[in-house]
């Protein structure tokens, strides 16, 4: 197969390059989990909620969406059955939960998930994953005391 061609002015803009590796990588992902019915928004859903059921702001913040966004991508899993979301100790509160259903498909999702991390891994090697993760935890906590969010 041969490779796409490239552009021939690479982009200065940081969100546009972050933006593309971060869509290629969700390529991967999504590719792998396909046969088992998952996207890889939906697989980080279940596996961020199957310990426990989860206050939606609080899932919302842990995976970088808004609420709505996550409520948008609760939908389709709410409707496979595999969460439900259900009243937390108030009213308001709403919780989202792992169901049966849910924790067999992540059982099925878990190998193959597991895949896709490693062509990542593979193409950085260890020491560029390393580095990777370090950056982006590191701008992600710039980026969370920029905008006045808590730690």
């Amino acid at each position: 197969m041969t490779p796409p061609p490239r552009s021939s002015t690479p982009s200065q803009c940081t969100c546009f390059r972050l933006r593309r590796a971060s869509r290629r990588v969700t390529q991967v992902y999504d590719h792998a989990l396909a046969p088992v019915g998952l996207s890889l928004n939906q697989y980080s859903i279940l596996r961020r909620s199957e310990r426990e059921p989860r206050v939606l702001g609080e899932l919302a913040d842990e995976l970088g969406m808004d609420r709505t966004t996550l409520t948008r991508n609760l939908s389709p899993l709410v409707d496979a059955g595999l969460v439900e979301a259900v009243r937390g100790r108030d009213a308001r509160q709403r919780m989202v939960t792992v169901t049966a259903s849910g924790r067999e498909r992540l059982v099925a999702a878990k190998p193959r998930w597991r895949h896709a991390q490693a062509v990542i891994d593979t193409m950085l090697g260890e020491a560029g994953i390393a580095r990777l993760h370090r950056d982006l935890d590191h701008l992600d906590e710039l980026l969370r005391h920029h905008l006045g969010l808590a730690a």
